[in-house]
């Protein structure tokens, strides 16, 4: 369409004070293989005065608590991952754009906006996987702004990554220090004597981009189902997750036999009873094996079931990983068409980051890749109620079926 982004300066936001220095080790999982690479996401905002400024100034505040992420990553020869406290910063991007929002759709998809362009992508010399993380705000003609925001998935998960956002949304709102103070303490995260998997060659899959909006109502019908039939609450990921799953098992029309696999990852701080403001990787993957023609025959309410069973053994699961009393690593992941990926961004906290002006219009991630089947959960964009669905799961050949299945709501 013709619109254009301003890069006008890009540079470091380092600590507002002094922060120590020296190196801190990093966490069994925060070293693991997948972690080194930056998770890129978009942050909407309607309303904004001078957001950049703002922002950039509540983040050096916050960079005093949290002087590791304006450290970087470093692996010395013969010894493990770790970040060296540099004080070097934040690399930070002050944007606008010639448009409203919008004129772009208020940044749904498909992008009108080349992502390249929202998110910080810098020609000078950063080496990516030692940055810890890279912010950019685009200011647009209406008031409203963008957060384009980059993190090092090896510093944080997607809890840890929130909370230090949210950190620096209640400093620019004005309060003396965060709600919750920063705990590095890597050290109290297991540490189990398993080697890590190597990482798995990825398949060429082909995958097509859907979206829809379930309402409120529809979520509230598909949870009061479940409680009528088996006496136990559910979640919303728990009847989303169950609902995508048979819907694009169906669409795939395998053999009843065929094996097809769920997998997501859930927070344990509460299992391994870290600190609250733990904000390092702390999450583990919950499996799931199933045989087609079981998840096509059962019932709505038999495949929570299913999910909420995995659910409940993950305690265990996780106290027999962190004791070594496990064969194999559990983090290593199968990639395969049959397999499908699901990310919840609906309670991780970025949905309620506040900079002065309100929550986000909408928060979530852009990184959709075409090698592992994955569906993401976010909150519906305002002023809509429920969550939102992110798929890329099915291939061209299945997805009209696929989008039939998933967003019949009757």
């Amino acid at each position: 369409m013709g619109f254009t982004i301003t890069k006008s300066s890009e540079s470091p936001v380092r600590p507002a004070e002094p922060t120590p220095s020296g190196t801190l080790p990093l966490s069994w999982l925060d070293r693991y293989p997948t972690h080194r690479g930056l998770v890129e996401s978009l942050h909407v905002f309607k309303h904004g005065r001078e957001p950049a400024r703002s922002i950039r100034e509540a983040m050096a505040k916050a960079l005093v608590l949290y002087y590791p992420l304006a450290g970087r990553i470093v692996e010395p020869e013969g010894v493990e991952a770790r970040i060296e406290c540099t004080g070097e910063g934040v690399w930070f991007v002050d944007a606008s754009a010639d448009c409203s929002l919008e004129d772009v759709n208020y940044l749904e998809r498909p992008l009108l906006i080349p992502q390249e362009d929202l998110v910080p992508y810098t020609k000078l010399e950063i080496e990516p996987a030692d940055t810890i993380m890279m912010v950019q705000v685009t200011e647009f003609r209406c008031g409203g702004f963008v957060v384009g925001l980059r993190f090092n998935h090896a510093s944080a998960d997607g809890l840890g990554a929130a909370q230090f956002i949210n950190a620096v949304g209640e400093i620019a709102r004005g309060l003396p220090e965060p709600a919750v103070k920063p705990v590095w303490n890597r050290e109290a995260f297991p540490n189990p004597k398993i080697k890590p998997g190597p990482l798995p060659d990825l398949p060429k899959l082909a995958l097509e981009y859907s979206a829809v909006d379930f309402p409120l109502d529809y979520i509230n019908q598909l949870k009061n189902s479940f409680m009528e039939h088996t006496g136990r609450r559910c979640s919303t990921f728990d009847v989303l997750t169950a609902k995508a799953w048979q819907c694009r098992t169906k669409a795939l029309k395998l053999s009843p036999e065929v094996d097809v696999r769920l997998c997501f990852f859930a927070s344990v701080r509460h299992i391994l009873k870290l600190d609250r403001g733990y904000y390092g990787n702390c999450i583990f993957p919950v499996k799931m094996m199933v045989p087609s023609g079981k998840v096509v025959r059962s019932s709505l309410v038999e495949v929570v079931d299913l999910i909420r069973d995995a659910k409940d053994r993950m305690a265990a699961e996780v106290s027999a990983w962190a004791k070594g009393d496990v064969d194999g690593d559990p983090f290593s992941m199968t990639f395969n068409y049959e397999t499908i990926y699901v990310s919840d961004w609906t309670k991780l906290g970025f949905s309620e980051v506040d900079y002065g002006w309100g929550t986000p219009m909408y928060a979530g991630p852009l990184t959709n890749n075409d090698f592992i089947a994955s569906l993401i959960l976010l909150k519906s964009p305002a002023p809509l109620e429920g969550a939102r669905m992110m798929t890329r799961c099915v291939s061209k050949e299945h997805i009209e079926a696929f989008n039939d299945l998933i967003m019949n709501l009757d």
